[in-house]
Order: structure tokens, then C-alpha cells, then sequence
């Protein structure tokens, strides 16, 4: 899942997207509102997790051009207010959802999540194909009843070709949703690591190659 944590406080930031890499998200940072109108007018992200008081351009303009769009991308709003009246504005704008400062990290995780699967049309919390098994909350992946431990860019691969539900997922479709900005385009990361994920996942091979296409779960 691709996200982008919009704060201006870079100590926040780099602790929030860490936390989010973590958990197997791809995951850029602006540090104001412009930059952050300008990510979004060229990357596609699932969430974005938007403080609310940001110089350059205000959080509450991020938000409503966002949702004037029209795009998918479901919006995390942060701020230190606590007041409802504030909290009921942001939502008033077209925030999915609101968190106020200071907040717990892994409840910001589960919200970021639970925002993500709604980004998707009828995205189940736990996703199942064939024998194998991911649930994106416990970061956990089964082929059967057996466990299958997966490095963080692996299970993110494994869970795009899930969502798919048997579709073909290009290489450019996964180094978008898996990697981030910073990714080369010609770089042969999601070969290598769809390599690792096939051998991880054990015989007969589950992950098939499309030829000049890209991958699918058959």
C-alpha cells in the first residue's frame, strides 16, 4: 500500500513513516502543503496522513483538493486540537478519519490499514487464494497450514497480487504500490523479489510470470 505522511514537524515525520515502513507500506514525506498538492498530483496513494496545520498551504486545503479529485485516496487527518467542534471541521472537509496529538503509533498503523482496504473495492481484512492465506494486521502469511516468514517487501508484493484476485499485476503496477518515490524505474527489484517470494512460498510455484506483462495468483 503506497502513503504519504504530510507533517511538518521532521522528527514526527521520519518516526511516523518509519513506523508505517514497518508494516510493509511504501511511504513518502512532504514537509508542507505545496509539496504535498504536488505528490499527489503525480503518485497514487492509498492514504495520506495529513497534518492539519501546515505552512505553505494549509492542511484543510490539502485535504479539500484531494477529495475534489475525486481520486481514491482516503485521508488521515492529525492535529493537536482537541476540541469536537474542531475534530467535526476536518471531517466536514472530507477526512476519512482523525487522530489527534499525541497518539499511539500502532493505533495510527491500524487506522492507516483500515483506511487502505476501504481505498479498494471490497477489500476483506484477511485476504485468501488457494492455500495461502495473509492477514495484513498480524503481518503474518500461511500456504496452507504452514507459516511462511516474509521480509517486508515480499509480503507487500504477495498482498498487491492477492488484491488482484487473479489478475495480472504489472512490475510497474507493484514498484508503485510497494516501493517508493525514490524507486528507479529500471531497476530489477521486483523481479529479484518476486524471485524470493516464489521460493518462500514452496512447490509447485504459486506466483506465475505473464510474459511482457507482469505476475499473477492463479
Amino acid at each position: 500500500m503506497r502513503v504519504l505522511v504530510v507533517e511538518d514537524e521532521p522528527q514526527l515525520a521520519a518516526a511516523v513513516a518509519e513506523w508505517l515502513r514497518q508494516e510493509a507500506h511504501a511511504v513518502d514525506v512532504a514537509y508542507d502543503g505545496g509539496e504535498a498538492l504536488e505528490r499527489v498530483g503525480v503518485n497514487e496513494y492509498d492514504v495520506v496522513v495529513l497534518d492539519r496545520d501546515l505552512p505553505v498551504v494549509h492542511g484543510d486545503r490539502v485535504c479539500r483538493e484531494i477529495v475534489a479529485s475525486g481520486a481514491d485516496t482516503r485521508v488521515l487527518m492529525l492535529t493537536a486540537a482537541t476540541e469536537v467542534t474542531q475534530r467535526v471541521e476536518g471531517l466536514a472537509l472530507g477526512a476519512d478519519d482523525y487522530l489527534t496529538k499525541p497518539f499511539a503509533f500502532p493505533e495510527l498503523a491500524a487506522r492507516v490499514l483500515a483506511l487502505g482496504r476501504r481505498s479498494r473495492p471490497a477489500v476483506p481484512p484477511v485476504l485468501r487464494r488457494g492455500e495461502i492465506t495473509l492477514d495484513p494486521a498480524r503481518r503474518e502469511v500461511f500456504r496452507g497450514a504452514r507459516y511462511v516468514p516474509l521480509a517486508r517487501k515480499e509480503f507487500a508484493v504477495l498482498a498487491e497480487l492477492l488484491m488482484a484476485d487473479g489478475a495480472t499485476v504489472s512490475a510497474e503496477r507493484l514498484l508503485e504500490k510497494v516501493w517508493d518515490e525514490h524507486a528507479d524505474p529500471f531497476t530489477s527489484a521486483v523481479r529479484l523479489t518476486v524471485h524470493k517470494l516464489r521460493r518462500k512460498l514452496g512447490e509447485p510455484p504459486l506466483v506465475e510470470t505473464v510474459t511482457g506483462v507482469g505476475y499473477r495468483l492463479p
